[in-house]
């Protein structure tokens, strides 16, 4: 192998029997539109067994003639080309086609600006360029690759550049260092499939294959086909097949799709070969290479029969190349299956091929491989209940929503009460979060899980972080009670665990926009804004989106007394101002209580009602904001005659009692940095049961109320403003009025069904983020050398993880999670294996 040249392209072209259409190539390479010292052509004489070695060699002088003395077939030929090739970047071009001067520019141009696309497929028309010979490709479940739009006219709607499966072998351009990583070309295939195959390894190991369009090349084809035979290229084809399917297919997959291939093998041996079953002699049956005029069987039958055997004759091979490859899988199946286009494509229009073909998908449930139900995981630390807190209810509601198209299963770390007929409700035990990392698809989680559960660090599964609560800024106001030490040491380490969560996450969801800016400041800290992910996307939103609490699509509707005439010492006609969640200590309810002992001089009637004191997660210890506001309403007097307290938590399904018999919503917050960036939930309650609110100003709903005209907004910690507000919305009917139109006017533009949105649109295409895939990236995203309690010795996070592992799953799970970790590091540092 020669040492490589940077910024040079080696362009392999193999030829076969005859060297005038490799001269002719050959003239297509020196016109291009690229700089001569840095364009290599290296000619593979493959066995031609004639003089095209010095005709070709005496025409074009510049390029090297390799002569293999023998036919290595096309994936070889290549393979011996790029073993001889010095460029940085290797193109293979076929020895009929013709490159447009803009072939190598347009290609490697596209290669530059994104590391992520480990092949260049490139446009291919006919030799005139008015017909499709490559724009775009395919693949069936048992491993047959298609051209599509073969033959069709060419048209702009092929200008459009786009992500396939693979590209032709007729022009392709990759950097050398990404074909050699991944083992370039299979040489058992000899020729057939082996560019499916290396597009569907690209993937699978993490990389892209791009269709660009401005990479053009002209073809022009010959026979060689026809020298082979219909039924070698019948054995050729159903064979490496086998090969390709075998390789790449996870586990699961593979169980489902193997039977199928090989029946189906045979079924289309006897169709295409016109046997007659019902009048097979099976004492005659002939050798392939050796056929009886007057058989029964022809050798087209017979061709996938010993495709089967050939690929039980490599099975062990195949199975060490199957063992390496899936230990540095990068990408789930769910991911790649969405490029095969036509994945239930029979091939042959046979009836009664056809008709056997359908009851064997049918019969094997591989069908159930391509739907586009994923098998998603929401994880939430908090518990499943009847009373729901915050967290448990958005993890709820995205269940909702995802498994109207997907298979989703719902869990939780702490205790479970819940079910619904459409998703799995359940707790998860340690044991069960290794179980349902290896199931899902996709895995969605919001607080400390990735912490608790390490496996989900050196996870390849699609990871989603939901990150709408900044729980490391709440920990500045929780954590006061702590003492200085260990509140500074509790901050700290919320910060290290979303530090680690950032760096390891494919896809992230906050509350607002302006979270969003918050959030994008600290996935730049620790190395996730670079250039592959601005490369992707550079607006980043396939990085980071805002999804948004929301309300529910439909109004809500009193299903019993709540408050009014209910919970003694507020009667019928009382006023109610609605406390509509839980006290925490940036919350600022003592203003608030103020407030009410002055309103209640000139309005006796009006009555402040909490909705819960008690958080149902038992982990959530009692605030020290509640201790205080119990104190100060009762030294006020107002506990029991106009402050009252429900000491429990109101379940979800019944908050909209309490909504609906109050009158006024009202949030209140200390002015500082974790309201800043807080989304305030109980808000939106106030929106879906079109509640005037009154909060103060230093949040972003406060602005939205004021903007809409949906309530009042007053300035923090200010007794006399916030008391004028709730008098005037008690008092004025025809402001309250106006105010509570505006208030359900909010809600319509709230609803779930919308702020679901785009986490529903990225599990309809889940994706590993393009920088995690790069295993030079990903070590130092993934292993920093920052002063992160987690992270500060490389070695000491691996023994943290090795601990985690073991308890969860023993030394098993181990060696598999390590095994694949260490040959992708390999692949990285030794990238001519």
């Amino acid at each position: 192998m020669k040492k490589t040249r940077p910024g040079v392209v080696s362009v392999v072209v193999v030829n076969y029997k005859g060297a005038d259409d490799t001269i002719v190539c050959l003239e297509g390479l020196a016109a291009l539109d690229w700089p001569r010292d840095r364009l290599e052509a290296v000619v593979v004489e493959n066995g031609s067994g004639d003089d095209s070695a010095s005709r070709i060699a005496a025409a074009h002088p510049w390029a090297r003639v390799v002569d293999a003395r023998e036919n290595l077939g096309f994936a070889g030929g290549c393979n011996r080309g790029v073993a001889e090739a010095s460029g940085e970047y290797v193109a293979f071009l076929n020895n009929d086609a013709r490159p447009h001067p803009q072939w190598l520019s347009a290609g490697v141009t596209a290669l530059d600006g994104n590391p992520s696309i480990g092949c260049v497929a490139s446009k291919v028309l006919d030799w005139d360029g008015q017909a499709i010979d490559f724009v775009a490709a395919a693949v069936a479940f048992y491993g047959h690759g298609f051209k599509l739009h073969v033959g069709e006219a060419d048209s702009t709607l092929y200008d459009q550049d786009a992500d396939v499966l693979f590209a032709s072998g007729a022009a392709a351009i990759m950097r050398t260092d990404v074909f050699r990583a991944v083992g370039g070309f299979d040489e058992r295939y000899f020729m057939f499939f082996e560019d499916v195959d290396l597009g569907w390894r690209l993937w699978l190991l993490g990389y892209r294959v791009r269709y660009i369009a401005d990479s053009l090349v002209y073809h022009r084809h010959h026979a060689t086909v026809g020298r082979l035979g219909p039924w070698r290229e019948h054995y050729l084809l159903e064979r490496n097949a086998l090969f390709t399917i075998f390789k790449n297919y996870d586990d699961a997959n593979l169980r489902t799709v193997l039977p199928a291939a090989l029946a189906l093998a045979i079924r289309r041996g006897v169709v295409l070969g016109g046997a007659d079953p019902s009048a097979l002699d099976l004492e005659r049956v002939p050798p392939i290479a050796d056929e009886p005029a007057d058989s029964t069987i022809s050798k087209q039958t017979l061709a996938p029969v010993y495709a089967v055997d050939a690929f039980v004759d490599a099975m062990a091979g195949l199975r060490a190349t199957r063992d390496e490859l899936q230990a540095k899988r990068k990408r789930t199946d769910q991911e790649i299956l969405r490029l095969f286009r036509l994945p239930l494509h029979p091939n042959i229009g046979d009836p009664r091929f056809v008709e056997g073909f359908d009851a064997t998908v049918a019969a094997l449930g591989v069908k159930d491989v391509f739907t586009a139900r994923r098998r998603i995981v929401i994880a939430t630390g908090d518990v499943l209940h009847p009373q729901m807190a915050g967290p448990a209810i958005r993890a709820w509601q995205l269940a909702l929503a995802l498994s109207k198209e997907h298979e989703v299963r719902l869990v939780t770390t702490q205790s479970c009460e819940l079910s619904h007929p459409d998703f799995v409700v359940e707790r998860a035990a340690p044991d069960d979060v290794v179980r349902l990392e290896e199931w899902c698809d996709v895995l969605i989680f919001q607080g400390f899980l990735m912490h608790q559960h390490p496996i989900l660090r050196v996870s390849n599964k699609v990871i989603v972080v939901d990150i709408y609560d900044p729980f490391h800024l709440e920990q500045l106001e929780q954590a006061r009670d702590l003492g200085e030490l260990r509140r500074r040491e509790v901050v700290r380490s919320s910060t290290d665990v979303l530090n680690e969560q950032l760096a390891r996450g494919d896809f992230f969801m906050c509350a607002s926009v302006k979270q969003r800016d918050f959030w994008l400041g600290q996935l730049a800290a620790v190395g996730r804004v670079n250039p592959l992910t601005y490369d992707e996307n550079e607006s980043l939103d396939s990085l980071i989106t805002v999804v948004p609490f929301g309300v529910a699509d439909s109004p809500p509707v009193k299903t019993a007394p709540a408050i009014k005439g209910v919970v003694p010492g507020i009667g019928p006609d009382d006023k109610v101002i609605l406390w509509g969640g839980g006290i925490y200590n940036w919350f600022d309810p003592l203003t608030l209580l103020r407030a009410v002992d002055k309103l209640r001089r000139r309005m006796p009637e009006v009555r402040l009602y909490f909705l819960g004191m008690r958080h149902p997660n038992p982990d959530v210890p009692e605030m020290r904001m509640a201790v205080d506001t119990l104190a100060l309403a009762d030294s006020l007097g107002l506990t029991g005659t106009h402050a009252f307290f429900n000491d429990g938590w109101v379940a979800y399904d019944e908050r909209q009692n309490y909504l609906l018999e109050s009158d006024i919503g009202v949030s209140t917050h200390l002015d500082h940095v974790e309201t800043a960036f807080s989304f305030r939930t109980r808000i939106l309650d106030y929106f879906w049961a079109s509640l005037p609110g009154v909060a103060n100003g230093c949040h972003a709903h406060a602005a939205m109320i004021e903007a809409a005209g949906a309530g009042i907004t007053v300035p923090p910690g200010d007794v006399d403003a916030l008391e004028d507000a709730l008098f005037r919305l008690l008092d004025d009917q025809e402001l309250a009025a106006s105010c509570r139109a505006a208030s359900g006017r909010l809600a319509t533009k709230m609803r779930w069904s919308e702020a679901v949105r785009p986490l529903v649109e990225f599990c309809r295409a889940p994706r590993r983020s393009p920088d995690l895939l790069d295993p030079e990236v990903a070590d130092a995203i993934l292993s920093p050398t920052a002063s992160s309690a987690h992270h500060r010795m490389g070695w000491r996070q691996d023994l943290r993880i090795v601990q985690a592992l073991f308890s969860e799953g023993g030394p098993m799970l181990i060696v598999r999670k390590a095994f694949g970790r260490i040959a992708r590091r390999r692949a990285a540092s030794n990238p001519t294996r």
